[in-house]
């Protein structure tokens, strides 16, 4: 599931290169022996720090670039000592560090401290100044300021004691000689109490906070955010509802490595983490030794939904007594959280879409094993979706495997369907935008067409693909728009059960937001405005926006457009005027050649389901998100609209891809294939899936499909499908029907079934096509009622004198009424303004013709 790239490795790029670099000046006593070496800190960039020790008694620190994988000596000390915690400036004219002393009892009687904590001049090597001599363990950080800060004459540095408090000081440095950087005034440097009485404390190095826990008369869970001006302040405080102190002893996160630490410190009565996104979210995680052995519990708190989930996890296999002591790792990646137990479980946690359980992963047996890892790894996880192997002193990035979840989807037969939908989603939102993973899903729909018991894939596609798009052009939306169908209908029991797995969902107390929300990325401000709509949105019935809920209003339009008293082109004007905007938008985007013969004709009905869903969704935005502007709302809808169509295009043009289709598709003249009637099938599909949430289809999206289906089908089925609206009569595909097929007896039969099942008005356009004695008699019918309506309201009668001299006296009712439209011809300025090719002689010639049919003298 996890997929571990090593980013850095201690024997590789330090070792190794520490004995090849001391080779070239010569041969040196220190590195013919085995070289100690070990990593202390990791700093905001991606430094690492480390020590070493050969056999001549030194120990030295050193640093490790990642960009240009090169080691620099930073410090040397004379005699063994034992770093303990160690921090580098971002200028490299600092070096705090921070020592275990251990003494013996030999050397003298009188009391040394345990921890000695320096502050180092190293540009170049000059004075080092003493900061801390307690008997307590302490850890040094120096504050990482703006990327952009151009001054470079003052540092900050934070030192957290196992006492309980932490102090940042403030180095103001200057230039001696031009190029010695040295420290003004050092033996009074300013300092400020940070925090204090707390018993866990983690720092954030990516985001310059300090995490703290206190415990006087409740758990309260502090956090300062610290500024590149010596500002930093107390802006967040959340109670935990803990009936006492968890921790005995102080616990570091993230504030480097300690590899000399006592005993009783190593032991966890609780492993904590917070882990925050910039896109707004904090979840504070914790789990606890387990109080029954074959059971393991940990608690996620989802501090921007305003509730925690605690997952009780039933361990497989023969009991072991060790497992009371067992505890499982967090890591986060983007907005998932992965819980990993060896040899036992991997669990991915969807913290953003967690109302069900079937969008996380829940992993057992080999899909739960890290290969990379070794069963005696310790492992500690570390900011930016990365994990240490302290053992063997690697460091690897840890990434969701796409492979992974394709394989996991591809065996969906033999998989439990929360575990595909999990997959599936995981792979559209938290992978995307990704072209070549969205083709690997698309061709794994079309070869898994049919709908699972419990969700619709293509539906699922639809959702999941708008909200990552939405959502990535305004956080904002990420509770009011859809990313699932599973809400439109009552939910399946099954999608919210795991094997093994019990999930408890309770509320949890707010949060207290403090100070100035200043943070550069807008986290602070986000995750308020997150916790209080949150409290909105528990009040307020539906704030997700369901496209089925426009389908009354979509009934209602379309029984307008269908009426005999509207023309079929009209439409409300705003609802036009919205198609308008997302056609525009989506030919902008399809500016290159086009595969699928899509958006090039008229198909009102979808224009105005287009129109229609802009402005529900518009409406929708405007009530809920009323803080992003109508502007920014306005292109938000469209443009949702538009990736709704271009989504469908895209599926189509992966079908044509996949099954390598050209022109002849079109063709009404060629029996379907196999390879069209997979297509057939397909297309089908997707139109039963976004009828069902009322979603429009790209224009011509209904022609395709009817030319498919005429071609595929028998005529019998062809016609069920049109009764039962699952195929459209579309005025392109109806034209084409008429002019490609011969009016052989089956088509002709076709097209007469046809001609019925058409609305009147688009009935008096297709006649015109069809060359056909029926359709000449349709067209002259309707010339001469047209023209004998517009004769009754003329004012007055005159008499016509009758000229038999062009016509036949066999007939005088005909040779009358040709008369009386022949005359009405002169008299229009312009007879043929609205009938093509009619006039009175083409109703004559059809008159007889179609009585010498009826007749039985002529044939048709």
């Amino acid at each position: 599931m996890l997929h571990l790239r090593a980013t850095f490795d201690l024997q590789q790029d330090v070792v190794s290169r520490v004995f090849k670099k001391e080779a070239t000046v010569g041969t040196i006593k220190e590195f013919s022996g085995t070289v100690d070496t070990r990593i202390i800190n990791i700093e905001r960039d991606g430094a690492v720090l480390y020590s070493w020790k050969g056999t001549t008694g030194t120990t030295r620190i050193g640093k490790y670039e990642p960009n240009t994988k090169q080691n620099k000596l930073l410090y040397t000390f004379d005699s063994e000592v034992f770093v303990s915690s160690c921090s580098l400036n971002k200028e490299e004219s600092l070096l705090a560090v921070s020592l275990k002393q251990r003494t013996r009892v030999e050397e003298g009687l009188k009391p040394v401290s345990k921890c000695l904590t320096l502050l180092i001049e190293i540009h170049p090597i000059n004075n080092t100044k003493v900061l801390k001599a307690v008997d307590c363990r302490v850890r040094v950080q120096f504050i990482y300021p703006e990327e952009e800060r151009n001054s470079m004459m003052e540092s900050h540095l934070l030192l957290v004691t196992e006492d309980g408090y932490a102090e940042q000081f403030h180095v103001t440095l200057v230039k001696q000689d031009g190029y010695r950087v040295v420290m003004q005034n050092p033996e009074r440097l300013p300092k400020d109490r940070v925090a204090e009485d707390f018993s866990w404390v983690q720092w954030d190095g990516q985001a310059q906070r300090l995490f703290y826990l206190t415990y006087r008369e409740k758990a309260v869970l502090k956090c300062v955010q610290f500024y590149h001006n010596r500002i930093c302040e107390t802006l967040f405080e959340l109670p935990m509802e803990w009936p006492s102190n968890p921790f005995t002893c102080m616990r570091f996160v993230n504030l480097g490595f300690d590899h000399h630490q006592d005993p009783q410190h190593r032991r966890e009565e609780m492993r904590m983490a917070v882990y925050t996104n910039r896109t707004g979210t904090m979840c504070v995680c914790y789990s606890r030794p387990a109080a029954v052995t074959q059971e393991i519990t940990y608690t996620i708190v989802l501090v921007h939904r305003g509730c925690s989930k605690t997952f009780t996890v039933a361990l497989e296999g023969v009991p072991n007594p060790c497992s009371a002591e067992l505890l499982p790792l967090f890591i986060p990646i983007g907005y998932y959280i992965v819980v990993f137990l060896a040899g036992h479980f991997l669990h991915c946690i969807n913290t953003r879409q967690q109302e069900l359980l079937c969008y996380s992963l829940f992993l057992t047996g080999a899909d739960a094993e890290l290969g990379v890892l070794g069963p005696e790894s310790v492992v500690l996880s570390l900011p930016v979706s990365s994990l240490l192997d302290l053992n063997t002193g690697r460091i690897y990035t840890a990434e969701l495997s796409s492979a992974f979840l394709l394989d996991l989807l591809n065996c969906s037969h033999s998989r439990p369907d929360p575990q595909c939908l999990a997959a599936l989603h995981c792979l559209l939102v938290h992978m995307g935008p990704n072209p070549k993973l969205e083709l690997k899903v698309i061709d794994w729909i079309c070869d898994n067409v049919m709908p699972f018991d419990t969700f619709d894939q293509i539906q699922e596609f639809i959702l999941a693909s708008l909200y990552r798009i939405a959502y990535r052009n305004s956080l904002s939306v990420d509770k009011v728009l859809a990313y699932s169908s599973v809400f439109e209908k009552k939910i399946p029991e099954g999608l919210d059960k795991v094997s093994g797995v019990t999930c408890t969902k309770e509320l949890h107390a707010e949060p207290l937001f403090r100070g100035k929300a200043r943070s550069l990325e807008g986290y602070w401000e986000e995750l308020q405005w997150g916790t209080e709509m949150t409290k909105y949105f528990e009040a307020v019935p539906n704030p997700r926006f369901r496209t089925s809920q426009s389908l009354p209003d979509w009934t209602k339009l379309l029984a307008t457009l269908k009426s005999p008293n509207m023309k079929s082109s009209c439409c409300p004007r705003h609802i036009e005027e919205n198609t308008k905007k997302v056609l525009s938008v989506v030919d902008s985007w399809n500016l290159g050649q086009k595969m699928v013969p899509l958006f090039q004709e008229e198909d009102q009905h979808q224009r105005a389901l287009i129109g229609l869903m802009v402005d529900k969704l518009r409406e929708h935005l405007n009530r809920h998100l009323p803080r992003l502007g109508k502007k920014k709302i306005d292109v938000l809808a469209v443009n949702y609209v538009a990736k709704l169509l271009e989504l469908t295009r895209q599926v189509l043009e992966c079908v044509w891809t996949k099954y390598n289709l050209g022109p002849r598709v079109m063709c009404l003249t060629q029996p379907g294939s196999s390879v069209d009637w997979a297509v057939f099938h397909v297309m089908s599909r997707i139109l039963e899936a976004t009828k069902t949430l009322c979603l429009p289809l790209p224009p011509g999206y209904h022609t395709l499909l009817a030319v498919l289906g005429v071609r595929c089908l028998p005529r019998h089925t062809f016609l069920q499908y049109l009764d039962h609206g699952v195929l459209q009569l579309t005025e392109t595909f109806v034209s084409r029907l008429m002019t490609d097929l011969d009016n052989s007896d089956a088509n002709e039969e076709l097209k007469f079934s046809i001609l019925k099942r058409l609305p009147e008005p688009m009935e008096q356009k297709i006649c015109h096509l069809w060359d056909h004695p029926i359709s000449s008699a349709c067209i002259s019918r309707n010339y001469v009622r047209g023209l004998l309506e517009k004769r009754a309201k003329t004012k007055g009668s005159t008499l016509i004198e009758i000229d038999h001299a062009g016509f036949r006296p066999e007939f005088l009712p005909l040779t009358y009424l040709a008369k009386i439209l022949s005359d009405m011809e002169d008299k229009a300025q312009n007879p043929f303004e609205e009938q093509e090719n009619v006039d009175a002689r083409f109703v004559e010639e059809t008159a007889l013709k179609q009585t010498l049919i009826v007749l039985g003298f002529d044939e048709k």
